[in-house]
């Protein structure tokens, strides 16, 4: 097996993308690698870009350029790495992208184009009718990727318990 030296980790700057990214950096600090933390602006998210402009004034398909939505989305991500990952970042070279696209294709493209070793990315673990109904983004990058694809499923958040003292 050849020395991993590229890592892509894909998120979506959801909470439980969070888990798969910092998987990746500190699994690329252990082996000396260097990671692509990647984002993919869909075109359902030009919603979340769309600003204070009232849905009657323009429509949703007309408020940003791609170039614009790219930029949003480079400024997201900067700030996503910066307040999750601090913590690491001077360990580890990491370089960030953003484009434009459908999620699972250009996660697959971007390993390619970058010769990644190794994908690693979040997996909601969605079952049932909210997967058919939802897609799975890390399912297709598993089925289409060239190289090896490590999926995280995030640890539930443990909710804390108080233990009441029986009064003497």
């Amino acid at each position: 097996m050849d020395k991993i030296k590229k890592i892509l980790a894909p998120t979506d700057f959801s909470k439980l993308s969070q888990a798969g990214v910092r998987y990746a950096i500190e699994f690329a600090q252990a082996m000396g690698a260097e990671v692509t933390v990647y984002h993919v602006v869909g075109y359902d998210e030009i919603m979340h870009y769309r600003g204070d402009v009232e849905d009657s004034v323009v429509p949703p398909y007309k408020l940003h350029a791609p170039y614009q939505l790219v930029h949003k989305g480079e400024l997201a991500l900067s700030r996503f790495i910066k307040y999750n990952f601090s913590d690491l970042t001077p360990q580890v070279k990491i370089r960030e992208k953003v484009e434009l696209g459908k999620a699972h294709q250009k996660i697959v493209e971007e390993a390619n184009k970058e010769e990644s070793d190794l994908i690693v990315i979040s997996t909601h673990g969605r079952t049932g009718l909210s997967h058919m109904l939802m897609g799975s983004v890390t399912e297709m990058v598993v089925r289409t990727a060239d190289c090896p694809v490590l999926s995280i499923r995030p640890q539930p958040e443990k909710k804390a318990t108080q233990k009441v003292a029986a009064a003497g």
